[in-house]
């Protein structure tokens, strides 16, 4: 069994403020309020290599690991994946944005499978991904909303 989650939200702003805003890995400590840093590792055209530290769990662990993610601005979708997948066999996540009354969907659906050894199941994971993309949504939400009243 693998497992899949698939998560939206509408936000009132135009395209280019969601797209340039959500794309910016190097500003998403700012955005998301799980990680606690991103460092750019490597750029190959639009393909960007980057490791992401979220903040220390409930036990002060600081978990990291790198990923790439490839967006196409042309069909405003994004291909990512994890390279060090760490307890995941695979993590790929495809990001879409399309406009829709009331603003721009912006839409994550994340593919994956956890290693035997890892601490928790597929469906376990499933439910916590889709209780923390409900947070972060909302929250990108917000900003990138403030932010283009701010720029009006």
């Amino acid at each position: 069994m693998a497992g899949h989650t698939e998560n939206a939200i509408v936000i009132a702003a135009p395209m280019e403020l969601v797209w340039d805003m959500t794309n910016d890995v190097s500003s998403w400590p700012s955005l998301f309020s799980e990680y606690e840093s991103a460092e750019i590792l490597s750029e190959d055209g639009p393909t960007v290599r980057f490791r992401l530290t979220m903040h220390p769990d409930e036990n002060g662990k600081k978990w990291s690991w790198v990923s790439e993610r490839t967006p196409d601005p042309r069909t405003r979708t994004v291909r990512a994946r994890r390279v060090e997948p760490g307890p995941f066999e695979y993590m790929n996540i495809f990001w879409s944005y399309r406009e829709v009354p009331g603003g721009i969907e912006m839409r994550w659906e994340q593919h994956f499978h956890l290693r035997p050894d890892a601490p928790v199941d597929d469906s376990t994971m499933t439910r916590r991904i889709n209780a923390n993309s409900a947070v972060q949504l909302k929250r990108i939400k917000d900003l990138v909303e403030r932010a283009a009243e701010e720029s009006a």
